[in-house]
């Protein structure tokens, strides 16, 4: 990293356009993205899914087709071809900004053919205890990619580099997923009982659990890797559905791609838990290779917005990466689970996404991620967990976000001091550093108005609000404090005057 703060941006959301122009779009958005203060884009999935030109990626089908062979009813994906995308990261790379990629590790959707093998059915969600035992079942488990061939990869899967199915034709109106028989449960029960009451587990996210055990599967993940690297020259990874992956095969894999491609990769994983000791134990598991994003945190935001001034200000990093392991946060206030109409929804209401953003955008903790609706707006409509149709209109908080990053950009580093000290009102400074001397205070309310003393360690020195919520500037006294103002349920950035 530079030393300019670096920032994120999600470059995408569940219910991006399936036009196949989105690697185009962002190609025509990047030096825009690095002027207003973005470091690094993260993108959707960018291999073939099982429906073809509509599917999301996360279906996975082929790692290895970008949008370049005919397969699932389209050449592209929903975002593009295999050339847009790689002229997407070219084009990034040349004016300094990092490309992440989304790479699908968990699963495979949408067998070319079916295949009978022995298995156990578990209940969804259980595996304490097996329905009963063992019995012949069909699955779509053989996948032989017609329209590719060898290309690239000669492997074909077939149902013993899977652990888990979730479909039986025997018997296609069970709830169960299927353990194959003489796999294994440890990693997929440790993990699963972490993040269960959290990320509901249906059939969409097995599809084809595979089997990490598996020599002839981990191999070709690595094959992959490297060929992706030299194909696209990504600056990193996300990792989808993390809890599922065992975090000794993600050490495993980076050591591997990052010793041939030989430079370092940024990696962050996708493990949807509130419960901070076990993203902790996975990042100690993972020996501090891969960052998480910070579930924990997102809740909090959450439920702030959802409380009114009933929120305590006070412990909104309680119980964080943020808090906890800084250096290992990717922080969010959403993100294309989390966004109405999603399984995991849990909205961060429009009032307390200027303060949410503040938190991530103006503190030295964590790698902030800015959500591409928050910034650009998006309108969809879907069908809710009712059955009934919904149309979604997500805001945009990109004035308000530039302002964030400018001074991100400009203002936010040195020592950081915190006044985490009242119930509505809380406020924090940064006195700046050698490169960047310039000192900066946030504070903000989700009550009634409000100041708070606060240490610039600029003595005689005029600020103005960034954000213009408070028109009067303030001086500071002999010894560098300032008495700093906030609207009610708002947010306020003081940042030295020329």
């Amino acid at each position: 990293m530079s030393s300019v703060n670096p920032t994120l941006l999600q470059g995408f959301h569940w219910y991006t356009s399936p036009n196949g122009m989105l690697w185009e779009e962002l190609k025509d958005q990047v030096e825009k993205l690095v002027d207003v203060g973005f470091t690094a884009v993260w993108l959707p999935p960018a291999s073939k899914g099982n429906h073809g030109g509509y599917d999301t990626g996360y279906s996975l089908y082929d790692l290895f087709d970008l949008g370049e062979f005919d397969q699932k009813g389209s050449v592209r994906t929903k975002y593009g071809t295999k050339d847009e995308y790689i002229a997407l990261v070219q084009s990034a790379k040349k004016i300094g900004l990092h490309i992440y990629a989304d790479a699908i590790f968990c699963s495979k959707f949408g067998g070319d053919s079916t295949e009978e093998f022995e298995a156990i059915p578990f209940h969804i969600n259980d595996y304490s205890h097996p329905i009963r035992d063992g019995q012949s079942i069909k699955s779509w488990t053989e996948f032989d990619f017609p329209s590719r061939g060898d290309t690239y990869s000669s492997m074909r899967w077939h149902w013993w580099h899977f652990s888990l199915v979730s479909y039986n034709s025997y018997d296609p109106g069970e709830l169960a997923t299927y353990l194959v028989a003489g796999k294994h449960l440890n990693h997929l029960v440790k993990q699963t009982t972490a993040a269960r009451i959290y990320r509901s587990l249906p059939d969409f996210f097995f599809g084809c659990y595979v089997d990490f055990e598996s020599d002839e599967v981990c191999d070709e993940f690595m094959r992959w890797g490297c060929w992706f690297l030299d194909t696209a020259r990504v600056d990193g990874f996300r990792f989808s559905i993390a809890e599922r992956i065992p975090p000794k095969f993600i050490q495993d894999w980076l050591n591997y791609v990052t010793r041939y491609i030989d430079r370092s990769l940024f990696a962050v994983g996708d493990f949807w838990s509130k419960e901070i000791n076990s993203l902790l134990n996975y990042i100690h598991e993972a020996s501090h290779l891969v960052s998480l994003f910070d579930v924990p945190l997102h809740y909090n935001f959450h439920d702030a917005s959802r409380s009114d001034n009933n929120y305590d200000m006070r412990y909104i990093l309680d119980g964080t990466l943020m808090q906890q392991s800084p250096t290992h946060a990717v922080t969010f206030v959403e993100n294309h689970d989390s966004q109405p109409l999603q399984s995991l929804e849990s909205v961060v209401e429009t009032w307390f996404k200027p303060l949410a953003y503040a938190i991530i955008l103006l503190r030295q903790e964590g790698y902030p991620c800015v959500f591409y609706p928050d910034y650009y707006g998006a309108h969809y409509t879907d069908k809710g967990e009712d059955g009934n149709e919904y149309e979604i209109q997500m805001d945009s908080h990109k004035w308000i976000i530039d302002r964030f990053l400018f001074a991100r950009k400009n203002f936010v580093y040195g020592n950081q001091y915190n006044y985490f000290d009242h119930h509505s009102v809380i406020g924090w400074t940064c006195l700046g550093n050698t490169e960047h001397p310039k000192a900066i205070a946030v504070i903000m309310s989700n009550g009634a108005e409000g100041s708070k003393w606060m240490e610039v360690g600029k003595p005689n020195t005029k600020f103005v609000d960034l954000i213009e919520g408070v028109e009067e500037p303030v001086y500071t006294n002999e010894v560098g404090w300032g008495e700093f103002y906030c609207k009610g349920g708002s947010v306020s950035v003081w940042i030295e005057h020329e």
